[in-house]
């Protein structure tokens, strides 16, 4: 009867667990459903809010990978990093030459999403720009 339950829980548990997708366009382990982005809109060029991002990143964690994305419309151009053992994802999408919109995504080491950590980058790439 144990060991039922045990195969039981342990088969749950592989199923709650499953891909998800980035916003750099890749897939990672971790549990779906769960909110884990955050967005902000920008009044100021792509360039100068890359770099901000790229910044807070570095400053709070360790920078994994920057890439562009050519199959986009828009401008596009990603960030990954580490923050606190977390993934973290940045995506910042030239919309108007003078609108930039920024994506932040984060997941914890289990692959649970981390809402506060991605408001909490956000939030430090609008501060920032400030600067």
């Amino acid at each position: 009867m144990k060991l039922t339950l045990l195969a039981g829980l342990l088969g749950a548990a592989i199923l709650a667990t499953g891909c998800i997708s980035t916003v750099n366009n890749r897939t990672t382990t971790g549990v779906p459903f769960v909110k884990d982005k955050v967005e902000g809109r920008y009044e100021r060029p792509m360039v100068p809010v890359f770099e901000a991002a790229k910044a807070v990143v570095a400053r709070n964690g360790a920078l994994v990978n920057e890439s562009t994305l050519y199959t986009q419309t828009n401008t596009v151009r990603t960030i990954q990093g580490k923050v606190n053992q977390a993934n973290i994802w940045v995506r910042v999408e030239g919309v108007e030459p003078n609108l930039t919109v920024v994506t932040v995504q984060s997941r914890s080491k289990g692959g649970a999403g981390d809402l506060a950590l991605s408001h909490e980058i956000e939030k430090q790439i609008a501060l920032e720009l400030v600067k």
